[in-house]
């Protein structure tokens, strides 16, 4: 089975909505992270993602999450 890896690529620092503006994981997913099963971990993933792609948007910004 394959691990299903963290999206952390240390550049932490929340805004005002507690969401990490490195990974785009609310406070709430990144404290989770680390007991979610698989499953859990690729919804955290998809919302994250959803979340990155909204605020690109509207920086005027695309492209996928680094690492």
């Amino acid at each position: 089975m394959a691990l299903i890896e963290s999206p952390c690529i240390r550049n932490c620092c929340l805004n005002d909505d507690d969401i990490c503006v490195g990974c785009y994981r609310s406070l709430a997913e990144i404290t989770r992270w680390s007991q979610a099963d698989d499953a859990v971990k690729v919804q955290i993933l998809a919302v994250a993602d959803t979340r990155r792609v909204l605020q690109q948007a509207r920086k005027g910004q695309s492209g996928p999450l680094e690492k």
